[in-house]
């Protein structure tokens, strides 16, 4: 058997920007859609451009298998501002 089929898969890495606006009854809401990045530098980056111009921002990255539906807990590279809480 070769080592190829026994290596487990490698999980990906999510690694997610996302901005609020405030609506006119003030809740939260995004103000763009969630941006997907390579890097956490370049999430990270793109989330302090967004931070002078959204309410909020919350840059994070988590590992996932989305062909088993597993996802692991959330880091948070980057917040500013008003954001929701991370599920």
């Amino acid at each position: 058997m070769s080592e190829l089929a026994d290596a487990k898969p490698h999980p990906a890495r999510l690694i997610i920007v996302v901005a609020f606006s405030r609506a006119d009854n003030g809740h939260l809401v995004p103000a763009y859609d969630p941006m997907q990045f390579d890097t956490p530098e370049d999430a990270t980056r793109m989330a302090r451009y967004l931070a002078v111009k959204c309410v909020g921002v919350l840059a994070w990255v988590r590992d996932a298998q989305p062909d088993v539906g597993g996802y692991g807990p959330p880091t948070i590279l980057f917040q500013s501002g008003d954001v929701p809480e991370m599920e």
